[in-house]
């Protein structure tokens, strides 16, 4: 794709032309500091101004104002003046909610969150006993003759090991840090030039805190994120990514730097530390129990099992006590910066951009970012769930529909069950509770969620939660199947005395639950509707085992598989957002490879028809039915092949057992 093509096309005014083959050129650019690599950027910044695309142009522009080269930063510049006055007649237009005039002021938060002394002190109290009684048994078993001494040991052990935990993790994440994403460490004064209003909000929170100043940091990766870690609140590490500064306003920046100084302020992110290491130290328990456990005495290894056992037990309650942990902090820092800004809606926003942010980058490279697949835990947003706000965000002139897409996180039941495996909670909910702090200001919300909240309890009850329910039994199906089958199998054995039937029966009930699930989760697409991303994540209703046949218009952008240049799911882009395609070969992960190693580089840039099933889960995607490109190229995949050779295959071989054993 020629940078040329690109510039005739804007030249003559084919805007839209113009802006899809700059696009492509960009993402083929394999040198992002060439003159043809900033050209293209320059002029796709114009085209995005003719199409009206200013946020995505203002986006660009912020970035080129970051550029090593001076030509393209003065550019920049000088562009930058307009998107200045075109922001300020938004705000003078009434298009961004307001702020309170006086920050401090107290906020109720009405039971959002629950409690986080309470959620703190149980989990640090389970977990630490749970370590000391794994440590215990560890002890013991290593056979010592003085229990008092034994006790002393696994005491120390556990004791000693946390503290050093404690105070050193801090130290090895700096390594880490500037290890994996060069993390540069800055003065207050240069944050002050990237947001003036970030400084001030540091200054305030810090002086009325009595806290020093954490150490800040800046990573050069423009996917908008940011992080606390420390083990004390004045030795604390404050890091962000440049890409905050890229897609977020002066207000919104400060609103996010606020809620990671809450996580200092509530020591959260210090109890975070401690209770991440308590949940390894008992998946080490297990691991070296386990290794332990393969030889040796009979006693020992008997014990040693044992052990390992309940490890692993201690270390799945650790892993959810720690999730919830960090979900109920996300809610109380979302609170103080409220408070301490009494901006709520400038948070909202920014929970908004960075999603669309994240999005955003991702369509510009063909794998996910590393900065944001690595500090998922720590990161102020969970990237996963940055699909569908991302995509809303693409139409932010109409809210309404923005906050369409908030009911599936608030109303559906899979919603909440999805969540107890998540770091964050669901957006919907954060810019709900932000939302009620606007209102206890007096201010006008950003997002009308009074409205979703209304549209919400218009949804059918009974729909949500019979599909729900519906769809628990459907995961089950197969286990249910085989013993429907064993039942029915001992009650025909007993009336009539038949081995085939009671040993055939569950193999049958298998098969025909395999198949049940695959007709289930797999309908007919034949008359697949034709609709975009937007409107499939907007549905209330939507399952991540019911498949919503689909058919989609777009372009394929890249991999889905974060870090693997092999892998065999997709990418695909329209004009409202951005989908994963889950790709299933007929010869399984071996034909998965092959496709990801020779099939998967040609096809990246293609306009192509996607036709699958949709399902929606905090990050929704679309199971691959059929790929059409625009030169011809189709591409099937096979995500029922299997269900039905191995469900066909259980019916027949209980058949077939039943005939044999009855003859």
């Amino acid at each position: 794709m020629s940078l040329q093509s690109g510039l005739n096309a804007l030249k003559q005014k084919r805007y839209q032309e113009a802006v899809e083959l700059l696009e492509q050129f960009c993402r083929d650019c394999v040198e992002q500091d060439s003159s043809d690599y900033l050209s293209a950027q320059m002029w796709l910044m114009k085209a995005y101004q003719a199409i009206g695309e200013i946020e995505k142009a203002k986006m660009l522009c912020q970035k080129l104002m970051m550029s090593e080269n001076p030509q393209a930063r003065s550019w920049a510049e000088q562009a930058s003046q307009s998107f200045r006055q075109t922001s300020a007649t938004k705000s003078n237009a009434g298009q961004k909610a307001g702020r309170a005039t006086t920050t401090g002021i107290k906020l109720a938060m009405g039971g959002v969150g629950g409690s986080l002394v309470l959620a703190s002190g149980v989990t640090m109290t389970l977990l630490f006993g749970m370590v000391l009684a794994l440590g215990l048994s560890l002890v013991f078993i290593l056979g010592s003759n003085d229990p008092l001494q034994g006790l002393a040991i696994a005491i120390g052990f556990t004791l000693v090991f946390n503290i050093a935990a404690f105070f050193l993790s801090p130290f090895l994440m700096d390594l880490t840090q500037k290890w994996l994403y060069q993390t540069r460490w800055v003065e207050l004064a240069e944050v002050e030039t990237l947001s003036p209003e970030t400084a001030k909000v540091i200054r305030q929170v810090c002086q009325q805190k009595n806290l020093k100043t954490p150490r800040l940091g800046i990573i050069n990766d423009q996917n908008p994120t940011a992080f606390t870690y420390g083990s004390l609140p004045n030795s604390a590490r404050l890091v962000v990514s440049q890409g905050l500064f890229t897609y977020l306003d002066d207000d919104e920046i400060a609103t996010v730097y606020a809620h990671e100084l809450g996580h200092i302020v509530h020591w959260d992110f210090a109890v975070m530390t401690v209770a991440s290491t308590l949940v390894q130290i008992c998946y080490l328990i297990y691991s070296t129990a386990r290794r332990f456990g393969r030889g040796g005495d009979s006693k020992i290894k008997d014990a040693m099992q044992t052990a390992g056992l309940v490890a692993y037990i201690f270390y799945i309650i650790g892993t959810y006590l720690l999730l919830y942990l960090s979900r109920t902090r996300e809610y109380f820092a979302d609170h103080f910066a409220a408070e301490s800004t009494g901006n709520p809606n400038a948070l909202s926003r920014a929970l908004v951009k960075i999603a669309y942010g994240i999005l955003e980058e991702g369509s510009r490279t063909q794998e996910p970012s590393r900065l944001i697949e690595g500090t998922r835990a720590l990161g102020i947003y969970d990237h996963k769930a940055a699909a569908s706000t991302g995509t809303a965000y693409r139409l932010a002139s109409d809210t309404q529909k923005i906050g369409r897409v908030f009911l599936w996180d608030m109303f559906n039941p899979w919603g909440w069950w999805m969540e107890l495996n998540s770091t964050h909670p669901l957006t919907g909910k954060r810019v709900r509770a932000l939302s009620t702090y606007a209102e206890q200001l007096g201010l006008p919300t950003e997002f009308d969620m009074g409205r979703v909240i209304g549209e919400g309890k218009t949804l059918s009850k009974s729909r949500l939660y019979g599909n729900f329910f519906l769809d628990v039994v459907l995961y089950g199906a197969e286990t249910i199947g085989f013993f429907v089958g064993l039942v029915m199998g001992v009650i025909l054995w007993s009336s009539s005395p038949n081995t085939g039937l009671a040993i055939g029966a569950p193999f049958i009930g298998l098969g025909m639950g395999i198949i049940v699930k695959a007709l289930v989760m797999f309908p007919d697409y034949k008359q697949a509707p034709e609709t975009d991303i937007l409107t499939l994540m907007s549905d209330p209703y939507a399952s991540p085992l019911r498949g919503q046949p689909a058919k989609l218009e777009g372009l394929l952008i890249g991999r889905g598989d974060a870090g693997y240049k092999f892998g065999s799911d997709l990418k695909i882009q329209d004009r409202s957002g951005m989908l994963y395609l889950h790709y299933a070969s007929r010869f399984g992960p071996i034909g998965n490879f092959l496709f990801g190693m020779k099939r998967v580089q040609s096809l990246i840039g293609e306009q192509v028809g996607a036709v699958g099933w949709f399902r929606r889960g905090v990050a929704p995607w679309m199971d691959l039915i059929q790929l059409q490109s625009k030169n011809g190229t189709i591409v099937n995949s096979y995500h029922r092949f299997w269900s039905f050779i191995l469900g066909g295959g259980s019916i027949i071989v209980g058949v077939v057992l039943i005939m044999l054993l009855s003859s």
